[in-house]
């Protein structure tokens, strides 16, 4: 029988180490460039759907408490960030810059390393280049990042493909916002359970977070 210190360890074969699961403690969720121009060009998912998803991520990191970092790039062109979206984020800064691939901004990468958190959560539009971009560049320098495929997306099935692809190489972990904050939740005995299926609006959420807070 494993033990607790190993519970939550999985070999990962591809990456040649073990995998730490994702917790409240050791997560951080960075929120790139979701804003109306970005989303109007998304083919590869419904932009509704797009949208219902990154809310959500937003809303279950901050009921669990992890940080996040937003930040948005050349509004004039692209247009303001999703309005939906800063309110779920009540006083986080949204940084403006100007740099294309985020992680090369040293504001944004000063704010996830002051987390001290050592796993990254991407979500971006777009998926070929600003989720891409940041998420294997987090992974050259040793973070565990995970690209949120539901929270992002692209043009066309070619460049969602691609940037998989090329991430998959890179060491990311292809994932989503709804799997993640999951894992994060771990057990459903979690007083916060609830809480967060409630945030991820999950279908069938309402009847499970009833249930659960039956067992209270």
């Amino acid at each position: 029988m494993a033990s607790n210190k190993t519970d939550n360890l999985i070999r990962n074969v591809t990456r040649g180490r073990t995998y730490q699961r994702l917790t409240d403690d050791n997560s951080v969720l960075v929120l790139i460039d979701h804003q109306v121009g970005h989303l109007l060009t998304i083919k590869d998912i419904d932009q509704e759907e797009l949208r219902h998803n990154v809310v959500a991520s937003a809303r279950a990191a901050r009921v669990l408490g992890i940080p996040v970092i937003l930040t948005s790039t050349a509004p004039k062109i692209f247009g303001p960030t999703l309005p939906e979206l800063t309110d779920a984020l009540p006083g986080i800064e949204n940084i403006e810059r100007s740099i294309i691939n985020a992680w090369e901004d040293p504001r944004i990468k000063q704010a996830i390393k002051e987390t001290g958190r050592q796993k990254i959560l991407f979500a971006a539009l777009t998926t070929h280049v600003c989720l891409a971009f940041p998420s294997i560049s987090a992974a050259s320098e040793g973070y565990d990042t995970y690209a949120l495929l539901d929270s992002s997306g692209t043009w066309n099935d070619t460049l969602r493909l691609s940037a998989i692809a090329q991430m998959q190489q890179a060491g990311v972990i292809i994932s989503s916002g709804l799997a993640a904050f999951i894992e994060i939740v771990h057990d459903n005995a979690n007083p916060i359970a609830p809480k967060v299926y409630s945030a991820l609006d999950l279908p069938g959420g309402r009847s499970l977070s009833q249930l659960l807070k039956g067992r209270e």
